[in-house]
């Protein structure tokens, strides 16, 4: 598809341009919680607090409550599901691009396992029935949704947490990537689940076709150069289809070389990197710039592949990032104020960068409105599932 002489980017150049993308070389003075959040292509949100850290670590000033009250007071933010099916905090004002591009991309297989596609259909469409003015537990979901559908949806067929749910939960994914549900503020210890048209009056998702671009173009923005194979793992589908829709958006695109290897950026995007990496950042489980980031084995280097990938898959450990790169592990233990954080380097550091390590683990301490104490030593934590 190429059309034209193809630039060349190092390695090192690309991190710098990622960094920066993502307000890792120097957090943001001005960007609100979802401006960040647009800038990462969708943060994380499994776990909450990794979610917030990954926001705070990003822009200065931001606090956990002005995470918070983005996402329960303002509406600025919503907490639902995105990319591979799995829970993010997405803006707001994109929920209709997100939905309209994720409820396009192909099924994972996995949920023939439990729903045929006409019992999906009727499951969200329950989903979007009960949530549209309600805001609901999952019991009480489930009460609606049987309502709504027959007894055959709660039939407890799918393995969790050493019990089973009911058939219907396998399309709770698909619901959200629809546009049927997101997740409400909470009761007590439970989580609550309501329609995103509670928050955006009027809200449907967007056409699909112009949706699907929208999407190509804010991960190549956060993440490019990338490949159509890259894209495919991040959205966990067929790698031939995101060729096709690679290939459907050429016109806007330029390829380029990574290290001897073809990939593709935004055409807007295919001039001069003049910035070098450097920084050593802490981020989170989860966090967006490595679970998105590609290829693993240059984002991931050396003892890094083993120490802080888990069967390939990234993200299941909190990670210390230098210039751009995965350097060590970290983790933290909270008693009471008291915050201990471990560190754990890959490889030697000098005084200027154990100096830094020290004040980025000091920052991870003042968002989480603790007092950080910082040691180096092994990180022996199993990663988190």
């Amino acid at each position: 598809m190429a059309d034209g002489p193809v630039r060349e980017y190092s390695w090192a150049q690309v991190c710098a341009r990622r960094l920066e993308r993502h307000w890792l070389a120097a957090p943001s003075q001005t960007a609100t919680p979802a401006g960040i959040v647009r800038a990462m292509c969708g943060a994380h949100a499994q776990v909450m607090q990794a979610a917030e850290l990954s926001v705070g670590m990003r822009g200065a000033g931001i606090s956990r409550s002005d995470v918070r009250k983005a996402l329960w007071d303002d509406g600025t933010l919503v907490r639902t599901f995105g990319p591979r099916g799995t829970v993010h905090l997405l803006p707001a004002a994109d929920l209709s691009q997100w939905t309209g591009a994720l409820g396009a991309v192909p099924s994972h297989p996995a949920l023939g396992q439990f729903l045929t596609p006409g019992q999906t259909d009727q499951i969200v469409a329950a989903i979007a029935d009960a949530l549209r003015d309600s805001e609901l537990t999952a019991d009480e979901l489930n009460d609606a949704i049987v309502a709504r559908t027959g007894a055959w949806a709660a039939e407890p067929v799918m393995p969790a947490f050493q019990t089973m749910w009911p058939r219907w939960r396998a399309a709770m994914g698909t619901a959200g990537i629809r546009g049927a549900l997101s997740f409400g503020a909470g009761r007590g210890r439970a989580s609550t689940y309501r329609g995103p048209g509670q928050l955006l009056p009027g809200f449907r998702p967007a056409d699909a076709a112009p949706a699907l671009g929208w999407l190509l173009r804010a991960y190549l923005q956060a993440y490019g150069p990338a490949t159509p194979a890259h894209f495919a793992r991040w959205l966990a589908v067929p790698r031939e289809w995101a060729s096709g829709l690679f290939d459907a958006h050429r016109g806007e695109l330029a390829q380029v070389t990574v290290a001897g290897t073809l990939a593709w950026v935004l055409r807007s995007d295919a001039g001069d990197i003049a910035a070098e990496p450097s920084g050593i950042r802490l981020l989170p489980y989860f966090d967006s710039y490595v679970v998105a980031g590609q290829p693993r084995n240059l984002l991931f280097p050396g003892v890094a592949s083993t120490r802080a990938l888990a069967r390939g898959q990234a993200g299941n450990y909190p990670v210390i990032v230098i210039d751009g790169v995965v350097r060590g592990l970290w983790h933290q233990r909270r008693s009471g104020k008291k915050l201990e954080i471990t560190a754990e380097l890959f490889q030697p550091a000098g005084a200027s960068q154990l100096e830094e390590l020290a004040r980025q683990a000091e920052r991870v301490g003042t968002f989480l409105q603790a007092e950080a104490r910082l040691t180096l030593g092994t990180v022996d934590v199993r990663g988190h599932a």
